[in-house]
């Protein structure tokens, strides 16, 4: 197996609807796993049969994998600022269309989409979920 580095997303009881979300959004291929699909031998705990064991949406330009957090007690919050998923663009009507969608489907204005001090379009976005995308997307020279 060749080397790759993906994103892994453990969120709330919500995987399945997020990914389906960003399916929607990106395309991709998706790919969902439920516990009550996937073998049980072994397993240090009884999860919700319901629960996302495994999910993955692959894109042109990546991974995006990830599943149902175990409700351990610990409080991992999603939204925040001190990671994001950057998507790079090949142009700029395509970011402003993906930035776009995430905000329809009920996200917020994390920074606004516009030409960078760097001289590149950027801009954040929360989608309804906390995850932050980023926008990038080399400005017309």
């Amino acid at each position: 197996m060749a080397q790759s580095l993906a994103t892994y997303i453990a969120l709330p009881g919500t995987t399945a609807e997020a990914m389906e979300h960003w399916h929607e959004v990106f395309g991709g291929e998706l790919e969902i796993l439920r516990y009550r699909d996937a073998p049980m031998e072994g397993m240090p705990f009884e999860p919700d049969p319901e629960a996302v064991a495994h999910a993955t949406l692959t894109l042109p330009a990546g991974v995006i994998a990830g599943g149902d957090a175990m409700d351990d007690g610990t409080d991992y919050p999603v939204r925040g600022s001190a990671y994001s998923l950057l998507y790079t663009t090949d142009t700029q009507e395509e970011a402003r269309e993906l930035f776009q969608k995430l905000l329809d489907g009920g996200g917020s204005v994390g920074m606004p989409l516009e030409v960078a001090p760097w001289g590149d379009l950027y801009g954040q976005v929360f989608d309804r979920f906390g995850v932050m995308w980023a926008f990038s997307c080399e400005a017309a020279r």
